[in-house]
């Protein structure tokens, strides 16, 4: 069967059945309105008339931003930035609560200016939640915002703005589990093959692949997007600890009686709403899974990833540019040369005798063979060198913070509880699989019985759970 297309066509048709019903609705608009985003803003904000011509001035600013160029989608976002809060009034409001006399002035006073700190722009925000999809244009046009606010502090206050109120509307309580299955509703499918960028779902047998008795596929959902999952994950329920993420979608693969499974493997985690980053709820959703399975199947006695490692080669080959010598030994490098010649570095003058490579650079010209280590006897050569590599990475290198695994995936999967368990050599042996990791995968266990110690441990003390073998691997950095 041929690949699937991406839901461009179903978006268009939703967003174009949207757009007809704000028109309607803006048209119901009377009374001589202003041109210009600003003038349509202080119109919202006066709210001149009644609840029915609010919203419909809401929907024709909603509607004059989609139908804006992108040179024109940031003059929208500028101009909705710049309903601030009054420096006056905040100042005024200050010094009432500065020269407050007693406990209940000052109360008072903190209320005042608590009033006059909020932006007007919150209420413009939370005006469009009254129109058909509101919620979701709110979404997207942070997601506008978020690619803009570089060097622009009030655009970085509108997001602030933004952030504080999508983080209240989609608190964890308000959400709702659902299964997707393949009778779910095609649109809905279709959304499913959009947003998976883990690892692509490439024809309609595949889909039903990862939607057959075997596996499982559970979102969250807002009650004002109903037809918009927030995040996505697909589990496999099978005997065993999945090593290749090959396998778990080989299609021609016979489907297992999900009773006889002892292993739940959740092997893509997705992310569908841009506009929602930093809003977490992903450790929800799988805290959620996990307490489901359990409950349906009482043989699943393992809650595992099997997870990409999207910056291990990145920060292999930048190490390895440094000159890095704890990467590889001298007798791996000489096994390896042995392996794969190459021409000796020459450096300094002419006149100087050309210089041998070093351990690193021989393991860095080789890793840039495309692809490294896919064929034996090279493999077998390279496997343990990265594999302890990927234990370092994983254990001892940290990101922002000295707390924080450098690695998005571990960071994600660490704060919500796991343990790094296992390291799989020839994992995704596809381009985009050694392209990140050299082809490797790593699992990360959930044990439903120590995923709150090592969540307080990671969050409080920056102390990464693993099992023995990833530590015997990491030895020395850890």
């Amino acid at each position: 069967m041929s690949d699937l297309a991406a839901p461009a066509g179903l978006f268009d048709r939703a967003l174009r059945r949207v757009t007809t019903l704000w028109r309607d609705m803006a048209a119901t608009v009377t009374g001589g309105e202003e041109d210009g985003f600003a003038a349509q803003m202080r119109a919202c904000l006066e709210a001149r008339g009644g609840e029915v011509s609010a919203r419909s001035r809401a929907a024709k600013l909603a509607q004059a931003y989609l139908a804006a160029d992108h040179a024109g989608r940031g003059e929208f976002l500028r101009a909705l930035a710049g309903f601030d809060s009054d420096a006056a009034a905040v100042t005024a409001a200050w010094n009432r609560v500065a020269a407050a006399a007693d406990v209940a002035e000052r109360a008072s006073a903190k209320a005042a200016l608590r009033r006059v700190l909020e932006p007007p722009r919150q209420r413009l925000l939370t005006q469009f939640t009254t129109i058909p999809d509101g919620v979701k244009f709110l979404v997207d046009l942070r997601a506008d915002l978020m690619g803009r606010m570089e060097g622009e502090p009030l655009l970085q206050a509108l997001e602030g703005d933004f952030r504080t109120l999508l983080a209240g509307w989609f608190d964890v309580g308000f959400l709702e589990l659902r299964r997707i299955d393949w009778a779910s509703p095609a649109m809905l499918l279709e959304k499913l093959v959009g947003y998976e960028a883990v690892h692509r779902i490439r024809t309609w047998r595949d889909l039903k692949n990862r939607l057959d008795s075997d596996r499982r596929c559970y979102a969250f959902f807002h009650p004002r997007m109903p037809d918009e999952p927030l995040i996505f994950v697909e589990v496999a329920l099978v005997q065993g600890m999945a090593a290749s993420v090959q396998g778990l979608l080989d299609e021609k693969a016979p489907v297992q009686d999900p009773k006889t499974a002892d292993t739940a493997v959740f092997y893509s985690i997705n992310n569908c709403q841009r506009g929602l980053d930093g809003i977490s709820f992903g450790n929800f959703l799988i805290k959620r899974v996990v307490e489901l399975l359990s409950a349906e199947f009482g043989n699943l006695d393992c809650f595992a990833t099997l997870s990409p490692i999207p910056g291990f080669r990145r920060w292999m080959e930048g190490k390895l540019d440094a000159g890095d010598v704890a990467l590889v030994t001298e007798e791996e490098a000489t096994a390896l040369r042995a392996l794969v010649p190459g021409d000796l570095a020459i450096a300094g003058p002419e006149a100087e005798a050309p210089k041998p490579e070093t351990p690193a650079q021989t393991l860095r010209r080789i890793l840039a063979r495309r692809p490294p280590g896919r064929e034996e006897p090279l493999g077998k050569a390279l496997e343990p060198i990265l594999m302890r590599a990927c234990a370092r990475y994983l254990l001892a290198e940290s990101g922002r913070s000295a707390k924080r695994a450098r690695d998005p995936v571990a960071h994600f999967h660490l704060s919500n509880g796991a343990r790094v368990e296992r390291l799989n050599w020839r994992a995704d042996t596809s381009e985009k699989g050694f392209r990140e990791s050299f082809g490797l995968m790593v699992n990360y266990r959930y044990d439903p019985a120590k995923i709150e110690d090592y969540h307080e441990e990671y969050a409080g003390e920056g102390r990464r759970a693993a099992s023995s073998a990833i530590r015997k691997l990491a030895r020395g950095f850890v």
